[in-house]
Formats: structure tokens, C-alpha cells, sequence
């Protein structure tokens, strides 16, 4: 019995938990539930925050320092100083042994002058903490393209098998007809299995298709952090996306190319993150060298020693003392050591530069590939809507025309493909539009 009402309680959970596994998820919910979720901009982040303590670490060494020290022990036992005099024969202890040693110290040391060392590190910490943010920003510009990327493949491919499955019923319906010619003797059996195979091979493509949307949906919600299991229905459309994109994002004339370029330069958080690369090489070749001057520092100390061997005679109580100094030191030779590190520093700087001029090269590049696919992608829509509808209004008449006796069964047969291929194509420039808006953002820095 109670195995029969566990079985129920399953029975009725089931729809229940499939219910749960569904989620209804428009683009920027999509982007907002990977950005939550996404453990490579988690490091990312976590990369800022070390930059971050490390310029506060490299920042504090510009301050004083100051240390606490104490310490005991003890000492072998020996025989106390003394001194025989002629007029005294019981020999006179000048100095009293205390083999109990306890000590406290207090110390202070500020740098005064590093050769600009400190100021250099603690600039060249500042610099690549904010470069660390910028590539923050990179990695999530990079990410949300990831994820717009795999949104509307999903919609590519659910829009694919949607279209499939609509051919499946156009060529069913005409199946029918080819046998009912074939009942009627006006058709051979050959027509009859033509007609069926073209149904087996559309049949095929919707297993694929399937397929490929059960993978795309699986990548989906892999990146944005949802149970694989998830069913995701999609909130948002590649045509109203790419509707809200400004008419002028894509023209290709000289000026509005030039401001493209000028946004992509000004704007792409890789190139501001190299920006500060560069600052922050500038400032280490500063710290390099350092070297080439004498460094100085203030130190203080305060003991407060058991016996303190700075006061004669010897007590065997605590008491105070202090010394405070200044500390001058210069490398005279260091065997080139000075001269190699500023070199290193050098080559380091015209690295970044380089690097910086490498990416100005590709966000031009990015910026050109993207305008002329966002074109392109246009074009393609206007043309596949109105080959959609030559190809409709095609299938119509031939099927008109079959039934009619005055078309063959090849014509209707290609006519379904061609209209296939029509709605095919227009999908896919709509996806291609959508992707393609998305790819000019990121190329944009936006």
C-alpha cells in the first residue's frame, strides 16, 4: 500500500518538476542571468580586486612603518666584573651579572628618498589596476556577445525545424493528392514513390534539425548558468532586435565610416585597458631607474630592556632608551644590474606600445568586417522576404496547376523545394541580421 501511494505522489510530481525545468527567457534576461552566473567573469573580477590590494599594498610602502618586538633569555652563568685594589682587600664588583634578560622594542622607519622608486610603483600599481578593469569590461563585452551568439543560434535552429515541419505538412498534403491520381490510374507508382521520398528526406532534415536545436539549447543554457535539462522558450525575436538597430549603423560611406572607426578607437575597453598598459610601463621604467640615485630613510627605535646595558651600572629593572637616525646608502657598482633592469623596462614599454597599435589595426578591422556583414545581412532580408513570397505563390500554382492535370509531379515536387529553401534563407538572414547588430556593439565597445 504505501508503495502504491510513494508510485502516486511520483506520478503526480512528474509534471510538476517538468513544469519547473521550463523557463521563458528574453534576450536580456538571458544576458542578465550568464552575467550573474558565469564563472570566467567571476575570475575577472577577481583579477581587479587583486590588482586592486595590490595597489593599496604598493601605496602603503610610501608610509611608516612600525614594529613591536619582545623578547626573553637566558644567560650562562659568570663571574660578575670586578676589581682588586691595594687598599682594599675584598675585591669591589663593578659590574653586576643579571642572567634574566627581557626586552621590548618599539621601532619606526620612514623612507625619505628611493630614487622616485616608491612614487613610480605605487603609479605603476594605479595604472594596471584600472587597466584590470577595463579588461573586466572587455570579458563582459565579451561574454554578452557569447550569449546573444548562442541565444539566437537556438532561435536559428528552433525557426529551422519550425520551417521543416511546415514542408513536412505541405508535402503530406501533397502525397495525398499523388495517390488519390494513382487510385484514379492517372499517376504510375513511380510518382507516387518520388512523392514519398521527398517526404522521407524532409523527414530527415527535422531529425536533424531537432538535433540541432536540442544542442543549441543545451549550449544555451550551459553558458548562462541554467540546468541543462532546462526547456527555454524564447522571449525575444531576431526581426524585433534587429528593428531597434539605428537605420545609419551600416552605411557605407566615407564619413560615417570614419565615425565608426573614430567611436570603435575611443571607446573599446581593450584599447583604454592598453592605454593605462602603457602608463604603467612608463612608470616601471621610472622605477627602474632608481637605481642611478642613493636611497635614504629616518629610523627610530625605543627599548625598554631588563637590564639595559646602555645605563652603568646594571639594574635589574626595566628601563627606557631611544635612538632615532638617518641612513644614506648608494649602489657604486652593481655589475650593470641598474642598466639591465632599465633596459628590460624599455623593451617592456615599446611592447605595450606595439601591442596598443595591434589593437587599434584589429578594432578597425573588426569595425569594417561587422558594417559590411550588418549590410550584407540587410540586404539578404529584403531579398529572402520576397523570395519567400515568389516561392509561396510558385507552390500555389503548381499544386493549382497538378490538380488540374496540366503539371507534374517534379514541378510540385521542386516548387516545395524551392519554397523550403526561400523560408530557409530568410531565417537565416534574419538570425545573420540580429548577430551581426550584435557583433558592430562589440566592435563598437558599447
Amino acid at each position: 500500500m504505501t508503495r502504491k501511494i510513494v508510485a502516486l505522489i511520483a506520478l503526480l510530481a512528474l509534471p510538476l518538476a517538468a513544469q519547473a525545468q521550463k523557463r521563458s527567457l528574453s534576450l536580456d534576461e538571458a544576458i542578465a542571468a550568464g552575467l550573474e552566473a558565469s564563472p570566467a567573469l567571476h575570475a575577472s573580477r577577481a583579477k581587479v580586486e587583486a590588482s586592486s590590494a595590490r595597489a593599496h599594498e604598493v601605496a602603503a610602502l610610501r608610509l611608516p612603518a612600525f614594529k613591536l618586538g619582545a623578547g626573553y633569555s637566558r644567560l650562562s652563568e659568570v663571574p660578575p666584573f670586578q676589581v682588586t685594589l691595594p687598599i682594599s682587600p675584598v675585591p669591589i664588583v663593578v659590574s653586576q651579572n643579571y642572567f634574566n634578560n627581557w626586552n621590548l622594542r618599539l621601532s619606526a622607519q620612514q623612507t625619505l628618498f628611493t630614487g622616485f622608486r616608491l612614487e613610480a610603483g605605487a603609479e605603476s600599481a594605479r595604472m594596471l589596476e584600472a587597466s584590470a578593469g577595463w579588461d573586466l569590461t572587455k570579458d563582459r563585452a565579451e561574454f554578452i556577445f557569447a550569449v546573444k551568439s548562442a541565444y539566437w543560434s537556438l532561435a536559428r535552429a528552433r525557426d529551422l525545424e519550425a520551417v521543416v515541419a511546415d514542408t513536412i505538412a505541405q508535402v503530406q498534403e501533397h502525397l495525398k493528392d499523388v495517390r488519390a491520381f494513382y487510385d484514379q490510374g492517372l499517376l504510375t507508382r513511380n510518382e507516387v514513390l518520388r512523392a514519398e521520398l521527398q517526404l522521407s528526406s524532409t523527414e530527415l532534415m527535422r531529425i536533424d534539425a531537432r538535433s540541432a536545436s536540442e544542442l543549441a539549447r543545451t549550449a544555451l543554457a550551459t553558458l548562462i548558468g541554467l540546468p541543462v535539462e532546462t526547456e527555454i522558450d524564447l522571449a525575444s525575436s531576431a526581426e524585433s532586435v534587429a528593428s531597434q538597430a539605428p537605420a545609419d549603423a551600416g552605411a557605407g560611406d566615407d564619413a560615417a565610416s570614419r565615425s565608426l572607426f573614430e567611436t570603435a578607437l575611443a571607446e573599446r575597453p581593450e584599447l583604454k585597458a592598453s592605454e593605462f598598459r602603457i602608463k604603467a610601463s612608463e612608470a616601471g621604467l621610472k622605477s627602474a631607474r632608481s637605481g642611478w640615485y642613493p636611497q635614504v630613510s629616518l629610523a627610530g627605535n625605543y627599548y625598554y630592556l631588563r637590564p639595559n646595558p646602555r645605563i652603568l651600572p646594571a639594574l635589574d629593572k626595566f628601563r627606557g632608551t631611544w635612538d632615532v637616525g638617518v641612513a644614506v646608502s648608494f649602489d657604486l657598482w652593481n655589475w650593470g644590474q641598474t642598466r639591465n633592469q632599465t633596459d628590460q623596462a624599455k623593451a617592456q614599454l615599446a611592447q605595450a606600445r606595439d601591442a596598443r597599435k595591434l589593437l587599434e589595426d584589429q578594432a578597425v578591422l573588426d569595425v569594417t568586417q561587422s558594417r559590411l556583414a550588418l549590410v550584407q545581412a540587410r540586404d539578404k532580408i529584403k531579398v529572402a522576404a520576397q523570395a519567400v513570397g515568389q516561392a509561396e505563390e510558385n507552390l500555389r500554382m503548381v499544386r493549382d496547376r497538378f490538380r488540374q492535370g496540366v503539371a507534374l509531379n517534379s514541378d510540385v515536387l521542386d516548387a516545395e523545394v524551392f519554397l523550403l529553401q526561400a523560408r530557409t534563407s530568410r531565417t537565416q538572414a534574419a538570425i545573420d541580421l540580429a548577430v551581426a547588430q550584435a557583433r558592430l556593439e562589440k566592435a563598437l565597445g558599447k
